[in-house]
């Protein structure tokens, strides 16, 4: 279906000839099925827990479609937020979104449209916040913030309680993590980043333990490796791999998305396209762990 919705225009534009595709793959990277084209920019879908439906951001917004394509794009109400990045997840129960904004906080909003909560905290130095995950029982979000101490730039990994409270620590260090999210059984938190560089940029995927500690590496090729987003049953991750000398998580490339175990065993590829930024920044799973749902960026 190509989408009659004009979204706002905001942040980055689609290349000349080029358009959005909200796509599902199955588990095995068979029956590929693209359920929604738009002409500008969408991206990082989350699969609702009901199933029935797939959240997206475009423009600052929130949307939603139904899993099988059907209708148009529905537009979800935050209140007075329209600067939402593509960083966003829902509460297990399904009731509520949390979100980043680009003024640097993150909120909570009814699933169903409504006054934005703010969850975030005001610091005494850049602390720019970036959502990517939810412990398994709802109570705490896991982020990394862009944030600056007098040392420079850095990007670490923290988690907060999502009802609000205290930011936790979980890394100190100067080169970029990204993408901190928590296995089904809340035993793990899943990264990205450059830990493991020996030249800037080559970002591998990690795991650790919620409270920081024990950190294992799983991928160690020379592709650059992002996003690992871990299946509701625990059994797969789908991770973003882009060419080897690729600086960050950038738009515009021709990437793979991957297959592993939870421990990095049985790496394979499921499928090759143009994308990148926007893909997968968030979890894609369906609930049932079948089925993957991204972004391509194809030019016609």
């Amino acid at each position: 279906m190509t989408s009659p919705t004009k979204f706002a225009r905001r942040g980055r534009s689609l290349l000349p000839g080029q358009t959005a595709e909200l796509t599902i793959i199955d588990l095995d990277g068979s029956n590929r099925e693209v359920i929604f084209v738009a002409d500008e920019v969408i991206e990082a879908p989350n699969w609702t827990p009901d199933g029935r439906a797939l959240i997206f951001n475009a423009g600052g917004e929130l949307w939603r479609i139904a899993a099988d394509g059907s209708g148009d794009p529905e537009r979800i109400d935050t209140g007075d937020l329209r600067d939402l990045n593509n960083d966003h997840v829902l509460s297990p129960d399904g009731r509520i979104v949390y979100v980043s904004s680009d003024n640097g906080h993150l909120y909570a909003v009814p699933v169903t449209g409504g006054t934005p909560r703010r969850i975030s905290n005001d610091h005494p130095h850049p602390h720019h916040y970036y959502l990517h995950g939810i412990s398994p029982d709802g109570t705490t979000l896991s982020y990394v913030a862009v944030e600056d101490r007098g040392t420079g730039r850095q990007v670490n990994i923290f988690t907060i309680p999502a009802a609000g409270g205290p930011d936790t620590r979980l890394s100190d260090v100067s080169y970029p993590n990204d993408g901190p999210e928590y296995s089904p059984d809340g035993s793990w938190i899943y990264f990205s980043g450059e830990r493991a560089a020996t030249r800037p940029g080559h970002a591998q995927c990690f795991r650790m333990r919620p409270d920081g500690t024990g950190i294992e590496q799983l991928t160690f090729d020379e592709r650059v490796n992002w996003f690992p987003h871990v299946s509701p049953d625990g059994q797969s991750i789908v991770y973003l791999s882009y060419p080897e000398g690729t600086l960050g998580h950038p738009p515009d490339k021709d990437v793979i998305l991957r297959y592993m175990r939870p421990d990095g065993s049985a790496q394979r590829d499921l499928v090759a396209f143009f994308g990148g930024q926007g893909t997968i920044n968030v979890n894609s799973w369906s609930p049932d762990s079948q089925r993957f749902a991204y972004v391509a960026y194809s030019v016609r």
